[in-house]
């Protein structure tokens, strides 16, 4: 049975929408990420289920019993927000003992509650340090230390590695990810990076102008985006939308970069005159350069760009009206694409998937 059920949530500010009629679940220890640009609601939803923000309609239940109308202190959850908001007037230890003094604890229950979550991140030397003498990392572990101890019944996370730079964020979401784990609360995750959400998230929640677009595991959200906003939103790049030209066991499909052949899949509905979202995979893209054979699909195409990746190269293609993205060999990029190259693309049909919208 879930633990957190939230049905039909709306929320509008200067009659504009900001959550449109929510829906979602989780389960017992369940970390959930919610993943969607700056603006799409995805603070606002973490502010509802706080009760920071009344909805204008629908409603909360949390283990089993409805909490609408319930105040923030009466919910018993934890909210962790970027900015940290840690005290700078006390240490280490009177940060994270904040919370347990509200609730009027026995000093010796807050001295070894302090002391284990100390632990717990890793800090367990660090009780007596000022706020301004911790790294980054550090202040992000003392804030998750402090948002743990009251022992919330949920847990919500508003982009709480978004200020640290690349490496530090990285290596602190194993970390962080072990640590909730281990305490077993249910967490809420707030994130628009995808790489953070795949170290994070037990499912995403993929949120779009107040909407929930998909919700699934990564693996199953990579496997079958629900469409293009999903697609690009988890870094697939070769979006496309098209016109079926031609209908039957074949689909020809005119898009910007030219009529592309695409086997008809069992169960999609088409008529010619209909516009397709397509997704090709980088990995169905070989190229060859404009002398070379063609096979199957190919396209002509420029190549405008290319971005050393370690071992390989991410090359963007000028073709028609529209561009591609392909992946190359490191030891293979040098004597074959070079900028303002001119190549053949070609794409083999099995890399390429349609999608339930433009997004």
């Amino acid at each position: 049975m879930p633990i957190l059920s939230a049905s039909g949530l709306y929320k509008a500010y200067d009659d504009e929408m900001v959550v449109n009629g929510v829906s979602f679940s989780a389960e017992p220890g369940e970390l959930l990420c919610l993943l969607g640009p700056s603006g799409c609601g995805k603070t606002t939803l973490l502010r509802m289920l706080a009760g920071l923000d009344e909805p204008d309609a629908g409603t909360i239940s949390f283990d089993g019993r409805s909490i609408d109308g319930l105040a923030p202190q009466q919910r018993g959850f934890g909210l962790m927000f970027q900015d940290l908001a840690l005290f700078p007037h006390m240490d280490v230890f009177g940060n994270i003992a904040f919370g347990l003094r509200m609730q009027k604890l026995p000093a010796s229950q807050v001295q070894t509650r302090v002391h284990e979550l100390l632990d717990l991140v890793e800090m367990s030397g660090y009780a007596h340090r000022k706020v301004h003498e911790l790294s980054g990392g550090e202040r992000q572990r003392v804030a998750l230390a402090r948002s743990l101890a009251p022992e919330p019944k949920l847990l919500m996370l508003d982009e709480p590695l978004g200020s640290l730079d690349r490496a530090l964020r990285e290596s602190l979401q194993s970390q962080v990810r072990r640590i909730l784990k281990e305490v077993g609360v249910t967490s809420i995750y707030v994130t628009h990076d995808r790489d953070e959400a795949f170290t994070m998230g037990d499912r995403l929640i993929f949120m779009n102008h107040g909407d929930i677009i998909q919700t699934g595991t990564p693996e199953e959200a990579v496997a079958n985006p629900a469409d293009g906003f999903v697609a690009r939103t988890l870094g697939f790049k070769n979006v496309l939308t098209g016109l079926l030209v031609s209908d039957g066991e074949t689909l020809k499909i005119e898009c910007a970069v030219g009529i592309l052949s695409v086997p008809k899949p069992p169960g999609l509905e088409t008529s010619e005159g209909a516009e397709l979202t397509l997704l090709i995979d980088e990995k169905g893209i070989t190229m060859s350069a404009s002398s070379g054979t063609a096979t199957g699909d190919s396209l002509q195409g420029v190549i405008t760009e290319r971005v050393f990746r370690g071992d390989w190269y991410e090359l963007r293609v000028q073709v028609g009206n529209g561009e591609l993205y392909c992946h190359v060999l490191a030891d293979a990029v040098l004597n074959l694409a070079q900028t303002n190259q001119n190549v053949v693309l070609n794409i083999d049909p099995n890399f390429i998937r349609f999608l339930g919208g433009g997004g």
